[in-house]
């Protein structure tokens, strides 16, 4: 419980942090013809808060992917405090790259606010559905409420995420802060954000699901 129930003493400090700007990571310099553009599109947890750039998600994510052989250009679609509401009003501009994938991770602000899993639920289904019209893989990133919020709220909040996978047939991965979230060595002092480690466990953790994406997104049309 006490490593979920964190995420509540944070609320306020999420609302007031700083918009991130979109910022591409190149993986190795110059795209080339075959380069797949990732979007990662979330929050703080995206954006990288609390860490150097050299730390955050999409960089290190970018690192492992090169490592791998795999061409590509990961773009930080994070804003630190950004809710689904927020992420959906900003899709149109968020999309102009024209990535080819996109790492979903919204939801966890509002959960933080309290706000109806059903309004969750209907602003990622508007965002899977533009990215989908755009011919975009989308993995869908969860979210897990805190149990603070009661068991109902908690129920229905944690249902969203493989309803919307199940229904949409999109990628799904359970849980963004998965491998670091309740190991002090491994998150910042706020409980909520992974370190720079946290960070490397995480993308360890998610890289099988992002290259079934990249698998996807390449695979020749018919």
């Amino acid at each position: 419980m006490r490593r979920i129930a964190t995420f509540l003493l944070a609320s306020a400090v999420l609302g007031l942090l700083a918009l991130i700007p979109l910022r591409p990571v190149l993986a190795d310099g110059a795209l080339a013809d075959n380069t797949v553009k990732i979007l990662a599109f979330g929050d703080s947890l995206t954006a990288g808060y609390g860490l150097s750039e050299a730390d955050g998600f999409t960089v290190q994510l970018a690192r492992a992917l090169t490592k791998m052989g795999r061409k590509v250009q990961v773009i930080n679609g994070g804003v630190s405090g950004d809710t689904t509401t927020g992420g959906l009003a900003r899709l149109d501009w968020s999309l102009a790259d024209q990535p080819q994938v996109m790492l979903l991770e919204l939801g966890g602000n509002d959960m933080l606010r309290g706000l109806p899993p059903e309004t969750v639920h209907a602003n990622l289904q508007q965002i899977i559905d533009k990215a989908r019209q755009a011919k975009i893989t989308v993995l869908l990133i969860g979210m897990r409420a805190a149990p603070n919020l009661g068991a109902d709220y908690q129920q229905q909040f944690d249902a969203v995420y493989p309803a919307l996978a199940k229904a949409d047939g999109v990628l799904f991965y359970p849980f963004m802060l998965e491998g670091a979230i309740g190991d002090p060595a491994l998150m910042q002092g706020d409980g909520i954000h992974a370190n720079a480690q946290g960070v490397a466990i995480i993308v360890q953790r998610i890289l099988p699901s992002v290259l079934q994406a990249l698998d996807q997104a390449q695979k020749p049309a018919g």
